[in-house]
């Protein structure tokens, strides 16, 4: 497999994962308490999460290394802001942590590799 090849099935795994963490996240706000704070919180991390899968696919469509850089850095922040509301929910008691263990290890996961890559990209 050519280093070309590895670079399409990396980014287009990554497209999928993160395509996938915006639907889950979607998915966890539906379970949310139907309480005024639940609905705001849960919503700011539905806006980063979902920032996140669509800055993805941006940056998969750069036009070039600048905007590439651009889009991951967003991704970045997105991610780290996700796991910001997650940790609200949790540390407010709006949510169990066992409800939230999965998506935040994801966006945990989702946060470094993106953070390796967008730092792999800057050194070039």
């Amino acid at each position: 497999m050519t280093e070309d090849n590895q670079k399409v099935d990396f980014a287009e795994m990554m497209r999928n994962r993160t395509k996938k963490f915006v639907v889950d996240n979607i998915k966890f706000y539906r379970t949310l308490p139907k309480t005024e704070e639940a609905k705001i919180i849960g919503r700011q991390l539905l806006r980063s999460s979902s920032s996140v899968g669509a800055n993805y696919r941006a940056a998969c469509r750069a036009r070039s290394k600048a905007e590439f850089h651009s889009k991951l850095s967003i991704v970045v922040e997105e991610a780290d802001e996700s796991v910001f509301w997650m940790e609200i929910l949790v540390e407010a008691e709006v949510v169990k942590p066992s409800e939230l263990d999965y998506l935040s290890d994801e966006a945990s996961q989702i946060l470094k590799i993106v953070s390796a890559s967008r730092k792999t990209v800057s050194s070039k």
